[in-house]
């Protein structure tokens, strides 16, 4: 009989509570293969990467070796920052042609409404770079980087909620319980970082006042997956990571002899039940003894300079936010963590979209900018993957009241923007166009899971090849159906 499975069925009831509550997620990811001091026979280990990459991986040469992803939370505006529409103006508080709809779906927070009034952007746009980007007046800092950027116009999804949608871009369904993107490039490729996990997740702070949506775990979760490939999530505030630091009274030394023993008595009940998971929580226990003076060292910005860090903005300086967060970026990927994502929240702005946007842009803006910049100074741009974009975009009609200067936007799956620079795309360009409204695709449209093929192919990664079996089916990040590589995003 399968160990495993006999084991459990030898469980009572209080052991299987008790060792449900030990898988939980963890505070880091690993192999374990730390070097231990004292010599003890489970630290003398290999010197080799605690991050390997899967045998094979990847399938051919990557143009990038690590992703930063940022994810605007909510659903930022594509009429108010990249699809420049300036014809909209003459229908301005005209109903919404039903030519332009065709009896698409709407969601709920404007069906009932008596009619769907066009809301041009209120937002100026001039032409940036030697591409002549059309960028709005909420992302100076953004035009001074177009030409490093690929703007895709023309992404669409399944979902019009938010919950759905933001599980379908970060793991390819609408389903939950799938693994993340940043959790299957951790599986595959591993990190090259021993001291740091291979993905990180930061969830700044933001600065519009609207209700913001919650995130779950689920964005950042390893499914299916083995869980030392979960994300872990640098809290925003206060220790980056919980219960890192040795309680008063308990020594370094006294925390790797507990450790030993403790590896001990997981290593005998691996041997006795075969159970990956235990190895995972050795694992997890020896990331977050390394990551005691790693993490520390991540987070001090004295090191810095004064260039640098005027060049994020004043917030760098301030722990938790959007800069801060940009900026730990660039320090992880300089040190070999192979997947960051930061979630920026409050994009939804279903009312008073002209204040909301405009904060939520402070946020993001110089910070943005900065870090492209910051990346390809230090050589590093050519080998990290930025992604840029939220769940869904908004729609071109008004959500309640309607004015030259306010106005609000509701949901809209059918094509919103996000851009791409970096490793293996190449800068400058734009693909897919819209029609006059914003409203529906009309040249060359890119699914979430195209995209999601897309980032892979620039890590060196066959998407239709790499898959993981669980109940039954061969699981993909860019699931069953067809999905393809957007070959003109390549550089």
């Amino acid at each position: 009989m399968d160990p495993i499975l006999q084991h459990q069925l030898q469980l009572t009831r209080r052991q299987f509570f008790g060792n449900t509550g030990l898988r939980l997620g963890g505070l880091a990811l690993a192999m374990m293969s730390a070097k231990f001091p004292g010599g003890s026979a489970l630290g003398a280990v290999q010197k080799q990467r605690v991050h390997p990459p899967l045998p094979g991986f990847p399938h051919f040469a990557p143009k990038a070796k690590n992703l930063i992803y940022l994810h605007m939370n909510g659903g930022p505006s594509q009429l108010d920052l990249w699809d420049y529409k300036p014809g909209l103006e003459a229908h301005f508080d005209k109903d919404l042609p039903a030519s332009v709809r065709m009896g698409q779906r709407i969601t709920t927070m404007t069906s009932g409404q008596g009619r769907l009034p066009v809301a041009p952007s209120m937002f100026k746009f001039s032409q940036a770079g030697k591409s002549g980007r059309w960028v709005s007046e909420l992302l100076k800092h953004h035009a001074e980087v177009v030409d490093e950027i690929a703007l895709v116009k023309t992404v669409h999804t399944n979902a019009i909620n938010h919950d759905p949608a933001c599980t379908f871009v970060m793991t390819g369904s609408e389903i939950p319980g799938k693994a993340s993107l940043g959790s299957w490039l951790s599986y595959g490729l591993g990190s090259e970082n021993n001291d740091l996990p291979s993905f990180v997740v930061l969830t700044p702070s933001w600065s519009a006042k609207a209700a913001a949506q919650a995130l779950f775990t689920r964005m950042w979760n390893s499914g299916f997956l083995p869980t030392k490939h979960t994300g872990v999530a640098l809290r925003s505030g206060g220790d980056p990571v919980l219960y890192l630091k040795n309680p008063p009274g308990v020594s370094p030394s006294d925390r790797r002899a507990m450790l030993d023993s403790l590896n001990k008595l997981n290593h005998l009940e691996y041997q006795r039940v075969g159970d990956p998971e235990i190895q995972t929580r050795i694992s997890q226990y020896e990331m977050a003894f390394r990551m005691q003076s790693s993490v520390p060292d991540l987070v001090d910005l004295k090191s810095e300079s004064k260039a640098t860090i005027e060049m994020y903005g004043s917030d760098v300086t301030k722990p938790g936010t959007y800069a801060a967060s940009a900026l730990l970026a660039r320090r992880m990927v300089e040190r070999g963590v192979r997947c960051v994502q930061i979630l920026h929240r409050g994009w939804d702005q279903h009312g008073d979209l002209p204040k909301e946007i405009r904060a939520q842009c402070m946020d993001v803006d110089q910070a943005t900018a900065a870090l492209i910049k910051d990346l390809k100074q230090r050589g590093l741009l050519d080998q990290t993957l930025v992604v840029w974009g939220g769940e869904f975009g908004r729609t071109v009609y008004s959500q309640g009241k309607l004015t030259h200067e306010d106005y609000g936007r509701d949901h809209h799956p059918l094509n919103f923007c996000m851009w791409m620079a970096g490793g293996g795309i190449k800068g400058g360009i734009s693909y897919g166009e819209t029609d006059d409204f914003s409203y529906n695709v009309v040249e060359n449209p890119v699914h979430i899971n195209d995209l999601n093929a897309t980032i892979l192919q620039c890590l060196g990664i066959d998407h239709s090849r790499f898959t993981f079996k669980s109940q039954g089916l061969d699981q993909r990040l860019t699931g069953v159906e067809q999905a393809n590589v957007v070959k003109a995003l390549l550089a």
